[in-house]
């Protein structure tokens, strides 16, 4: 999959692209079919809620499940990226966000790069958000919020949150939202929410300024997400746990198209259980322990 040059042009414009509807309902249910199994697992990777029940985040899945490793080399998500950063990838962060029907919290206004830059010194943002919707995902059920073009400003001056939700977040105060949605077009295009069918895609930018209300509705609103960065740009500092802040900057070798239907063999080193290495935060234990 290529963008072509008005796809280009628009994602240097707004910091999204949205492609509705881009897998087919039987690539989905691959996934979906797995992700009650990832989410009743006792594993460190499952971040949960503030009420202790449902699942916020699971960390890290392509490390310990098929379905999910065979997605983490899908070309449909990798190949964009890289023809717009010129260079091969790596996998900073894998995520499978929860947004539970009735439970599902907000994720407040912030920037990716602000806690890839403060917490894991990724030197610039040459790194890259690709998201695929596993529900329908409406106007009810806390659709992920852009405001367009607040990419091109950089890393923003952020406070770490660690009190809002069960999630550390480095987030972005409320006067500057209001400035940047006001720069952006206001109530005429200053916040957008992309929305559409399970399968939909979106990739965007890592300095573009998102947020998601909380899910009160009925219907659950589960999305992963792919952290994919320039091999170059890793990472300088291990700060967070490895499931959190992958730490292998190994370029990512994608598989076929049709990878999320057949069984192609991949690499599950963490099937057995998170490494002990891989809860260690920081240089020097890692050393000691190599």
């Amino acid at each position: 999959m290529q963008l072509d040059a008005e796809q280009q042009a628009r994602f240097d414009r707004d910091g999204y692209l949205f492609f509705p509807g881009l897998f087919r309902p039987d690539e989905v249910k691959t996934l979906t079919d797995e992700v009650p199994r990832l989410y009743a697992m006792d594993r460190p990777e499952n971040v949960r809620e503030k009420n202790g029940r449902s699942v916020r985040t699971n960390f890290a899945a392509h490390l310990y499940s098929a379905p999910f490793a065979r997605l983490s080399r899908h070309p449909r998500m990798i190949r964009p990226v890289e023809q717009l950063f010129g260079e091969k990838l790596y996998m900073h962060q894998f995520k499978i966000n929860g947004k539970q029907a009735f439970d599902g919290d907000v994720w407040q206004w912030h920037q990716d790069y602000g806690t890839w830059l403060n917490d894991d010194l990724m030197p610039t943002p040459r790194a890259m958000n690709v998201a695929i919707f596993l529900d329908e995902v409406n106007e009810f059920n806390g659709p992920l919020m852009f405001i367009p073009g607040s990419h091109k400003l950089g890393a923003l001056p952020a406070g770490h949150d660690l009190t809002t939700t069960s999630y550390p977040l480095w987030t972005i105060d409320n006067d500057a939202i209001a400035q940047l949605v006001a720069k952006a077009g206001g109530r005429e295009g200053g916040i957008v929410s992309p929305q559409g069918p399970a399968g939909s895609m979106i990739m965007f930018h890592s300095c573009l300024v998102h947020a998601s209300s909380s899910n009160l509705s009925p219907w659950h609103r589960v999305s992963v997400y792919l952290s994919l960065c320039a091999v170059s740009n890793h990472i300088r500092r291990h700060k967070r746990v490895e499931y959190i802040a992958h730490r292998d900057f190994t370029p990512i070798e994608t598989l076929p198209d049709d990878c999320l239907l057949k069984p192609y063999p991949v690499d599950l080193p963490w099937q057995g259980g998170t490494p002990a290495s891989a809860l260690v935060t920081s240089m020097e234990e890692l050393k000691e322990m190599a």
